[in-house]
């Protein structure tokens, strides 16, 4: 026999009680989700609008979930990573304040921190200037086989790189030799193990392999195919002086420390300003740029700020921000459909509403079932959603900047985990307004009078149909402002010779033996050799001064060109003279500027800068003023005229432009024979210089266009799906109103113009909203940009257009149809 003592009796009781309000619970969710699907298969087109909508938004969402999971990743599979930092540096202006900051540090901060202070475990430099860079669009030599950098034989330990061949500890140890990743170790030789085979790397020398990483998924900001020696950097005796000495010299430089377990940042810190008070803030020389130097976590640097002249690609966190900002513009749009056609169908449950609560169910008990419902909905969506984002991530990745910087979309159980979550949120928040409007009514007016019933909500549903529209407008007006300002960039005249032009990279030839064989063509009418293509992106700058005594320097752009720069890019030559073949020995000595140099360094007019002499800062040297030519745009169109120099220095010449007679064909034909002979080993490379300029503004410009039409489309498909919707539900309930009308004599046109009329009002206030605030927004980015295209009334007609014809026909579907429905089968339904 069984005894129970009054505290187990309670137990048991409270346990009973649990368990039937765990099973009582189960049974209500249950009842919901039964509910919530019936009521999506009765009305399937209202549920195949809000499923789609909310599937096209999530998606974007999803994808950003992807993007951001993916950069989340790098450099987090270093076991040390938490005390690993990369030393940045920032520049110091004339004045104290800060200036810009670079990625990138002097080589001489490794030793001086290893060998008097205290804190360091490990410091490693990575240099550049071994084979290509990680940017594949900019400065390949096509004949270099590798991208990679110079490092310190601790490399291997300090990332924690695996060898599948070689010994880590030795394989940077010594000159000219240099470690593989396995695909490039697989690009260049058949062999499984290369080790002791060697590279010829374009002008550097030949290196010998002494080790292969093993291949492997773990992501790394630091990008590269190949790792050559430190030691080779002695050998090549490149940089013209003692870099590891040089605190000042950072601009190839990367450098990582490990701190010590314990260590904060905090205690290294101080030691680097140490550093900068004894060896750069005593600099007197006002020709040296001064930087301080700071710590960067190397988990923070992708998804982090934006600093310069990075080393591997990296997702600044101020991109993921645009990205989330245009995700949750779509999602509001999607939820606006929701809340409004939930709205609208709300009559049609009003009955089943009072019903429930006029047998017992209580207020939030509603609420919770609305909730279900949208919950069921976004859980749909989602299926869907992935689906749409499997079908459109290969258009995604193909991107410009998803290509240049390598980003990728991450899958795996907690990005899906997030999905799922996502999902649920965004149904909540779709549902929420919905399910207290609905869950609000009385049971007395509902089941009295349906007819006279007046849904709190119903003002709303115009506002957020007018706010949907607005947006749709903004971002097809944007759009199309965007692809104008680009057509305007490629149709401008730079004032130079952008026809006929093809630009050769010299990649290593010697300008001079490709020029002369060039000219031996009669389609070839003139050959310069230059170090860059006008207006194609960056150029050099340097600063210049009339006499020491000058507190400031002048900040010139420079170009190195010979003495056929002027004829093949067709320029005027204002005063004096230009470089000429037969003082080719002096044209070091000399210098050629723009019209806008000559008022930059106050000579009264260009006749008067002639012969006069400047300085240079970067070497000191004296350059005597030859020539004045006409102002050209020698940077990209973003940008206005800047003060320009021209000098002429073989060794900084990077290509070859020909002009030419005839078709581009036989010109190609002409330059591939030519560099054939020059270079019957090396693969050539060549371009139209137009073709280059507008590959520099496709590049900044064609994504944003692209990423706005397909908001544009989605947004503007979004809000028709709301508006077919809302006119569905209109002419639906209004059905006997028509036949009545009818039978009583009115018109078809009469007809649509009575149903069409509230849905043009939407449209006409969106217009009238969304024209001005695209005006006032797309005008303050294009006020930021020297040469811009005018937000004319032919544009704002285009996308006001645009909005009417997607509205218009959205909405004549429903009301059109409607005219045509017999009245007696209407009338007969009650």
């Amino acid at each position: 026999m069984v005894t129970w003592d009054r505290v187990s009796a309670a137990t048991f009781i409270l346990e009973e009680v649990s368990n039937a309000s765990y099973f009582n619970l189960g049974i209500m969710l249950n009842s919901y989700l039964k509910i919530a699907m019936r009521s999506l298969l009765r009305h399937k087109l209202f549920s195949a609008i809000n499923i789609f909508g909310l599937a096209v938004a999530m998606s974007i969402g999803m994808g950003i979930i992807m993007l951001v999971a993916n950069q989340v990743e790098f450099d987090r599979y270093n076991s040390k990573h938490d005390r690993i930092y990369r030393i940045i540096t920032t520049r110091v202006n004339s004045d104290g304040s800060d200036g810009q900051r670079n990625a990138s540090a002097s080589m001489a901060l490794r030793n001086e921190l290893l060998e008097k202070y205290t804190g360091i475990e490990k410091a490693v430099r990575l240099r550049y200037g071994f084979g290509n860079d990680w940017l594949e669009f900019e400065g390949q030599d096509v004949n270099i086989p590798l991208a990679g950098f110079y490092a310190d034989p601790e490399v291997f330990d300090f990332f924690e790189y695996e060898f599948q061949y070689g010994d880590p500890a030795s394989a940077l140890k010594e000159p000219y030799s240099v470690v593989l990743t396995r695909q490039s170790a697989n690009k260049l030789f058949k062999e499984e193990n290369p080790i002791g085979r060697n590279i010829k790397v374009g002008k550097i020398g030949t290196y010998t392999v002494t080790g292969v990483l093993k291949e492997t998924s773990k992501k790394s900001h630091i990008v590269f195919e190949a790792l050559a020696s430190m030691a080779t950097i002695e050998s090549l005796k490149a940089g013209g002086g003692n870099e590891s000495t040089d605190f000042t010299n950072n601009f190839n430089h990367w450098m990582y420390i490990s701190t010590e377990p314990g260590t904060s940042s905090i205690e290294i810190q101080k030691h680097l300003d140490k550093i900068y008070q004894e060896h750069i803030a005593t600099i007197t020389n006002p020709d040296v740029q001064k930087m301080k130097f700071s710590l960067q976590p190397m988990s923070d640097i992708t998804l982090g700020p934006l600093i310069n002249n990075t080393i591997g690609p990296t997702l600044p966190l101020g991109f993921v921000y645009s990205l989330s900002a245009f995700a949750i513009i779509i999602l509001m749009t999607s939820c606006f459909n929701f809340t409004n056609l939930s709205i609208a169908r709300s009559l049609t449950r009003a009955r089943e509403i009072g019903v429930r609560k006029v047998t017992g169910a209580a207020r939030w008990q509603i609420f919770v079932q609305f909730l279900t419902e949208s919950a069921l909905v976004a859980v749909v969506a989602l299926v869907i959603a992935f689906v749409l984002l499997l079908l459109v991530k290969p258009l995604l990745l193909q991107l410009n900047f998803a290509r240049i910087f390598r980003w990728g979309l991450e899958s795996n159980v907690v990005v899906y985990s997030t999905f799922v979550l996502f999902a649920l949120l965004v149904g909540l928040l779709a549902g929420l307004f919905p399910a207290i409007v609905l869950s609000g009514f009385q049971p007395v007016k509902v089941l009295k009078n349906l007819n006279n019933l007046k849904v709190s909500g119903m003002g709303i549903r115009k506002v957020l149909l007018v706010s949907q529209f607005t947006l749709s407008l903004f971002f097809i007006l944007s759009a199309i402002i965007v692809q104008n300002q680009l057509n305007f960039f490629t149709s401008k005249d730079h004032g130079f010779n952008t026809e006929n032009n093809v630009m050769v990279k010299l990649n290593g030839t010697v300008p001079q033996a490709l020029k002369t064989e060039l000219l031996k063509y009669s389609n070839i009418k003139t050959v310069t050799a230059a170090s860059h293509v006008a207006a194609s992106g960056p150029s050099n700058i340097n600063g210049f001064k009339k006499t020491l005594d000058e507190k400031d320097w002048t900040i010139l752009n420079y170009f190195m060109v010979d003495e056929d720069y002027l004829k093949n890019m067709e320029l005027k030559l204002v005063a004096g003279k230009f470089f000429t073949a037969e003082q080719e020995a002096s044209n070091k000595n000399y210098v050629v500027i723009n019209e806008e140099a000559v008022n930059k360094l106050h000579y009264e007019s260009p006749a008067d800068a002639i012969g006069m002499e400047i300085i240079s800062q970067s070497d000191s040297t004296r350059k005597t003023i030859i020539g004045v030519v006409v102002n050209y745009n020698h940077r990209a169109l973003f940008q206005t005229i800047s003060p320009l120099a021209l000098m002429d220095n073989p060794n900084q010449f990077k290509l070859l432009q020909v002009s030419y007679s005839g078709s581009y064909e036989n010109a190609s034909e002409s330059i591939e024979k030519a560099w054939a002979t020059v270079n019957p080993e090396l693969k050539i490379d060549y371009n139209e210089v137009k073709s280059e300029i507008h590959r520099f503004h496709e590049i900044v410009f064609g994504d944003i266009v692209k990423i706005l039409g397909v908001v544009s489309f989605l947004a503007i498909s979004i809000s028709c799906l709301g508006l077919l919707g809302m006119a569905t539900y209109t002419t639906e309930t209004r059905m006997k109103e028509i036949s009545i009308r009818k039978v009583l004599g009115s018109d078809d046109k009469s007809l649509v113009l009575l149903l069409s009329k509230g849905f043009l009002t939407v449209l006409a206030l969106a217009i009238a909203i969304g024209v001005p605030a695209a005006y006032v927004v797309n005008n303050l980015w294009l006020e930021l940009i020297a040469y811009r295209t005018s937000i004319s009334l032919l544009i704002i007609a285009q996308g006001v257009l645009i909005l009417l014809l997607f509205g218009v026909v959205t909405i004549g579907s429903q009301t059109i149809r409607a005219t045509f429905m017999n009245p007696v089968n209407s009338l007969k339904i009650d």
